[in-house]
């Protein structure tokens, strides 16, 4: 199951992945950030078709299971999240360090981009407002995006 409405916990994804054939372990966190667009973030919800989100899900580990000899683990929560909290979470064992670093990041950019999640996010002043993905996918290149 890689949808959770609870929080997400990185030494449980760990365990999942860990082995003693596997020498390098990577993990990935994105945290519920403060800003987005220029504006003050308070707190963020986000939801999912749930049965394709799981589904999508699965067939990007398996992709990278496939491409790279690796184990994975994730889970992205659902819900309303505070500022800090772990929206993703991402945990692969390799045998060395690059293929665990590859099958990680190809895992969180297939992620954003295939399964079908969405945020909304309520900002200082009390507006609430569906996240722009194409502004989110700007501020990604600049590297102060984390869904």
């Amino acid at each position: 199951m890689y949808l959770t409405r609870s929080p997400i916990q990185l030494n449980s994804l760990i365990a999942q992945v860990v082995s003693p054939d596997r020498g390098g372990i990577a993990a990935f966190l994105g945290t519920v950030r403060d800003h987005h667009g220029g504006r003050m973030v308070r707190a963020l919800s986000y939801s999912a078709y749930d049965p394709m989100a799981e589904s999508v899900s699965g067939e990007i580990v398996a992709e990278a299971a496939a491409r790279w000899p690796v184990r994975i683990a994730l889970q992205h929560r659902l819900g309303d999240l505070s500022i800090g909290d772990v929206a993703v979470a991402i945990a692969v064992a390799g045998g060395h360090r690059d293929e665990a670093f590859a099958a990680c990041r190809y895992v969180i950019e297939e992620l954003k981009r295939r399964v079908p999640i969405w945020k909304s996010e309520t900002y200082a002043d009390g507006t609430v407002e569906w996240a722009n993905e194409g502004e989110a996918k700007s501020e990604e290149r600049g590297g102060t995006a984390a869904r």
